[in-house]
């Protein structure tokens, strides 16, 4: 388990290697622009009008999911959440992905509980591979100039 752990995480800094070309310089909307593969996060951040606070000084720390975690999403969820008839919603659940301030990996703990953006709790947990909200965490620590992105694999849902 931890070698699998120890290699998924050393492929996942090389992968993420160009994102830290810059020394940082980029905020988070830019580095998750630039990584390529998440461009339906970016435009729900777009629809829910919130580039610019993730624009803002932070620090955020963000479980930003992939295009193919939205994909994984019932079909027909993206597009109706994308409405802005659902604009609400949309915001409860993309601020339910980020926490107020920089969490690395190695400030986690076991059973740990984070306090999202939206206003509930978060479960972290660090055995057997990290999880947050039950998504796996498959990339760690991809440092922007406003906070920090852990790259998960599925869209985690507040309870609403």
């Amino acid at each position: 388990m931890l070698r699998r752990t120890y290699l998924a995480l050393t492929a996942a800094a090389l992968i993420s290697g160009p994102a830290f070309a810059d020394g940082h310089s980029k905020d988070i909307v830019d580095t998750a622009v630039g990584a390529g593969s998440f461009g339906t996060l970016v435009a729900a951040v777009q629809a829910a009008g919130l580039v610019d606070t993730l624009k803002g000084d932070g620090p955020f720390t963000v479980f930003a999911p992939t295009d193919d975690a939205f994909a994984a999403l019932p079909e027909g969820t993206v597009e109706n959440l994308l409405k802005s008839e659902n604009k609400d919603q949309l915001t409860a659940i993309l601020t339910y992905h980020v926490v107020a301030g920089k969490v690395m990996s190695t400030d986690l703990s076991n059973g740990m509980m984070a306090t999202t953006v939206q206003g509930t709790d978060v479960k972290i947990m660090t055995e057997g591979g990290v999880t947050v909200g039950g998504a796996n965490v498959t990339a760690a620590d991809i440092e922007a100039s406003n906070g920090v992105i852990h790259v998960i694999d599925a869209v985690i849902m507040p309870k609403m």
